[in-house]
């Protein structure tokens, strides 16, 4: 089994680099990874901003912590592989304060311990006599922390402050010393316990590129987070470093790198990226390394591995699954992000009303009538059952018709739009003009397209129209027929005179199309432009390398000066 740490800098920008950019979905990037319990340190989202694919990736259970407060900023997750890893419990945070959007909230058996650190017993940090220690509900709210019960152990994921200023150090020292007295706790409660993540600290001068500078290393330990993490390791403290045990004497063994002046490629780095278990699971542990190779944050993985069974001083063994107590549940924590709200089919989300099929939940209360139109003559109203259109009229009766009328909406513009009633009158109009049969408008919605396209060339007995009358029942209903042959013609001239206008329009656009798509190919078949020296802001000059050995054949960029 491994255990991987990164502190991947974001999430949205994990996947712009290579490989993790070839990957379509989140369960391809923790695959890649080959670990069975990857946490992550700054994921810098909010869970109203996380993706989907990264909430629920597959096979992995994931648990999150997120600021309460700051958006964008912090926060750690946890992911595990349900095929080798479920969970007992899982809490967020290391006060105990912190209940989640649960309902009902969790409850004490549903905790992992008791008891958690109160502000009281904690040896807070005061830098100045008038200072009031930070509360421990207040280090808590950055989502910085995330703890896991697996059985064996106990597995704790943290992002520690980093000492941006002189002002943020109190709260960088307050978290620390709550997080020693959580462990602590722990270890009182005859738990074994594993820390991983980003302590923000270097251990040892042996862990900074200028530890080996004698006026570096002489006041190495003045600073007090320093001070701290050293009685707080092995042998001073109870926390062994797992990585450090497999390589005690290695030099330039970093995890984070100043992006900016590109120390990365000279190995110009610190060590701030730990594991650390208690002294009972040194047994357990395999292996353990750092992955400097591994690109797409400032900081590279950490992991160790443990041993599918050990054997006691007694003789018996004991097999990894069976000291977790895989097996003994199906289902991870509340806490898990498969059972939020949103993902558990209880809550949708918003785009489910933009998608088809989404939702058809709309009020029931009466709504003032509304015209829909099927076809650029065509007009509906509230029901269904329609007339068909008069014949055009003739040159001499196209005069007459183009006179205004009375309407209804003008007549009597408080009384809502009626329908004739479908009674023996109506049957007389519509047997009447029997001959032309009413093409009905096929349910759905018209696309935005359709209103700038040419209209379809239709005979006037396939136009349809609802009538609409007022308090008057005119058998004939020749005044309404009559202000409909005007609006008719009028349809039809507008029609004629922007006909035009459309089908220069859709030229224009397709040769503005095939000018872009022209362009679009030949910047991408373009040959890359070398880079730039960082000295002179020129371009460099590429070379190979000729001379027999591993690099024979490669090419690098120079100053071309």
């Amino acid at each position: 089994m491994r255990i991987l740490s990164w502190n991947i800098n974001g999430v949205r920008t994990l996947p712009q680099y290579h490989p993790w950019n070839t990957f379509k979905t989140f369960e391809g990037i923790l695959d890649e990874l080959k670990a069975d319990i990857i946490c992550f340190q700054e994921m810098k989202t909010s869970r109203a901003s996380l993706q989907p694919s990264a909430a629920l990736p597959g096979r992995f259970d994931a648990f999150f912590s997120f600021p309460a407060n700051k958006g964008g900023y912090s926060g750690v997750a946890v992911y595990t592989d349900s095929r080798t890893v479920v969970p007992l419990k899982a809490e967020e945070g290391l006060s105990g304060r912190i209940q989640p959007a649960l309902k009902p909230p969790l409850a004490p058996a549903e905790r992992i311990s008791a008891a958690y650190p109160q502000a009281h017993e904690l040896a807070l940090f005061t830098d100045a006599p008038d200072r009031t220690p930070t509360d421990p509900g207040a280090l808590d709210a950055e989502g910085r922390a995330l703890a896991l019960d697996v059985g064996l152990f106990v597995l704790v994921n943290v992002y520690c402050p980093n000492e941006t200023s002189d002002a943020r150090l109190p709260f960088k020292m307050d978290f620390h010393r709550m997080l020693q007295a959580r462990v602590a706790q722990l270890i009182g409660e005859r738990r074994e316990v594993v820390v991983v993540g980003d302590m923000n600290i270097c251990a040892a001068p042996l862990d900074h590129c200028d530890g080996h500078l004698p006026s570096h290393a002489s006041v190495f330990y003045d600073h007090p987070a320093r001070r701290w993490f050293r009685d707080w390791l092995a042998p001073n403290g109870p926390m062994v470093d797992a990585v450090r045990e497999f390589w005690p004497e290695r030099d330039g063994m970093y995890t984070v790198w100043n992006m900016k002046l590109c120390a990365r490629e000279t190995n110009y780095g610190t060590r701030v990226d730990y594991i650390l278990t208690t002294p009972g699971l040194t047994k357990w542990l395999k292996g353990g390394n750092t992955l400097p190779s591994v690109k797409g944050s400032d900081h590279c993985p950490i992991y160790v591995d443990l041993h599918d069974e050990i054997t006691l001083e007694s003789g018996e063994v004991v097999k990894l699954r069976d000291a977790m107590q895989f097996g003994t549940r199906t289902e991870p924590p509340r806490l898990a992000s498969k059972f939020w709200p949103e993902y558990s089919g209880k809550q949708k989300l918003l785009s489910s009303f933009f998608s088809k099929g989404g939702t058809d939940t709309i009020s029931k209360s009466p709504s003032p009538p509304q015209l829909k139109a099927s076809s650029p003559s065509t007009i509906i109203g509230p029901s269904r059952s329609t007339q068909p259109l008069p014949p055009p009229p003739t040159a001499s009766s196209s005069k007459s018709s183009i006179k205004p009328s009375p309407s209804p909406s003008t007549s009597h513009p408080s009384r809502p739009l009626k329908r004739k009633s479908s009674g023996p009158q109506s049957a007389e109009t519509s047997s009447s003009n029997s001959t032309s049969q009413s093409k009905k408008r096929k349910p759905g919605q018209a696309k935005l397209s359709s209103f700038f396209t040419k209209p379809p060339a239709k005979s006037a007995s396939s136009l349809e129209v609802v009538v609409v009358d007022d308090d008057n029942d005119d058998p004939e209903g020749g005044g309404t027929e009559h202000q409909l042959h005007a609006d008719y013609l009028l349809a039809c001239e507008l029609s004629a005179s922007q006909q035009d206008l459309v089908e220069q329009s859709a030229e224009a656009g397709q040769d503005k199309g095939k000018g872009k798509g022209k362009e679009a190919w030949s910047q991408l078949f373009a040959p890359v432009a070398p880079p730039k020296c960082t000295i002179h802001r020129e371009p460099a000059k590429l070379f190979t390398v000729n001379k027999p050995g591993p690099n024979k054949g490669k090419t690098f960029y120079i100053c071309s000066r």
